[in-house]
């Protein structure tokens, strides 16, 4: 006799605008086994509309604001995606309904509203409360990990990064968003984006010990700081560079690879949404490039993850504690900016390590999920 499917989660949104649009709705459309979307709703009747036109969910499930949601009987959990000054806010009163959390990142505005959040997942030990963090479920990101755990380069002693773009205000793009132009959180995009880079750091380097950064502003678009430069030490001893350009002006093609160096070999990962690759390089001077395509950059298995902590009680990767380790580098970056001295980061209770996600009852990174993926060898000796 086959086993009883699994009741889906009845979902409610918190939110319907762009990140809903573009990153959360398509995943979610793909999970019609794992979710059914039962509410919605947003300060904006026009994105309301717009939601229930392209999802097909219909208007009847819209609801006239937050409250209304929290208290419908069919929301078994919820998904927020308001802007960042708001997270707090909508995540307290969610769990405080009784309702199972998927939050936006990133954890609060500062420093302390980080520790609020961390005092709020403490608070309500029996719902599920996760902060979301894509880059912890890149399929390219995985699998640099996975060999890094395997010692494909040895010891890592030295990690590189340079981000650089242009970001101006475009219409229809979240740079187009105005609370995200005069943002009402420390470090404006540095805290917005940045959290990912961040992420992406800490899953394959390890959790820092120390920051030494500096900051300026030269985007009169934004009223934050467009340029961050960091020294990192990682308690591993390893040591990094990373760096991130958000320029007023538009940037020549560059090279936006992160490159790990270690005692037996080189990791380096590069590439854009639509086509990832990870490339390592081994001591006689061979190389492996495997490359990702049709990877959605961990939305999809996110939301698996998330689903699992609700239905099965797996614990989280994207938890609370991780999304405020990953905040909180970048919150000690800009006090360190402030104060033009390295800074030592306390550990995050409950963070640790990134763990490494797999699909669940699975040994493999991939099993079940969409994608291509293609290696590759050759050879740089002389």
């Amino acid at each position: 006799m086959a086993a009883p499917a699994i009741p889906q989660i009845r979902l409610g949104l918190i939110g319907t605008g762009l990140a809903v649009e573009k990153l959360h709705w398509p995943a979610l459309r793909q999970l019609a086994d794992r979710y059914v979307v039962t509410a919605f709703t947003d300060r904006s009747a026009e994105q309301s509309k717009r939601f229930a036109e392209y999802s097909g969910t219909g208007p009847a499930r819209a609801t006239a604001d937050r409250a209304a949601l929290l208290a419908r009987d069919d929301v078994d959990a919820v998904l927020i995606s308001v802007p960042i000054p708001h997270l707090y806010e909508v995540a307290r009163d969610s769990l405080v309904a009784g309702k199972d959390v998927l939050c936006e990142k990133p954890t609060g505005v500062d420093a302390e509203q980080a520790a609020d959040f961390l005092a709020l997942a403490a608070a309500h030990p029996d719902r599920t409360f996760v902060v979301g963090e894509n880059f912890f479920y890149r399929d390219d990101l995985r699998y640099a990990r996975a060999l890094l755990d395997d010692g494909a380069i040895g010891r890592p002693h030295l990690m590189a990064w340079r981000h650089a773009g242009q970001m101006v205000p475009r219409e229809g793009r979240f740079t187009g968003t105005p609370w995200r132009q005069r943002p009402q959180y420390r470090g404006g995009v540095h805290l917005d984006a940045g959290v990912h880079h961040i992420a992406q750091i800490r899953l394959l380097c390890g959790d820092v010990a120390r920051v030494h950064g500096a900051v300026q502003a030269a985007n009169r678009t934004m009223d934050a700081p467009s340029d961050l430069t960091l020294n990192l030490v990682f308690t591993g001893g390893a040591i990094g560079n990373y760096t991130a350009v958000y320029s007023e002006i538009p940037v020549p093609p560059e090279p936006d690879d992160m490159r790990l160096y270690g005692t037996e070999g080189v990791l380096v990962l590069d590439g854009s949404g639509a086509e990832r690759r990870v490339t390592c390089s081994s001591s006689d001077a061979t190389t492996r490039t495997t490359v990702f395509r049709g990877i959605d950059n961990g939305y999809r298995a996110e939301l698996v993850d998330f689903a699992d902590a609700v239905q099965f009680g797996v614990r989280p990767v994207g938890s609370v504690a991780q999304s405020v380790a990953n905040a909180m580098v970048v919150q000690r970056a800009l006090d360190s900016a402030e104060r033009a001295a390295a800074l030592a980061l306390d550990p995050v209770p409950g963070a640790g390590p990134v763990p490494l996600w797999r699909p669940r009852g699975s040994t493999g990174l991939f099993d079940g999920l969409p994608g291509q993926r293609i290696s590759s060898s050759a050879s740089f000796a002389a």
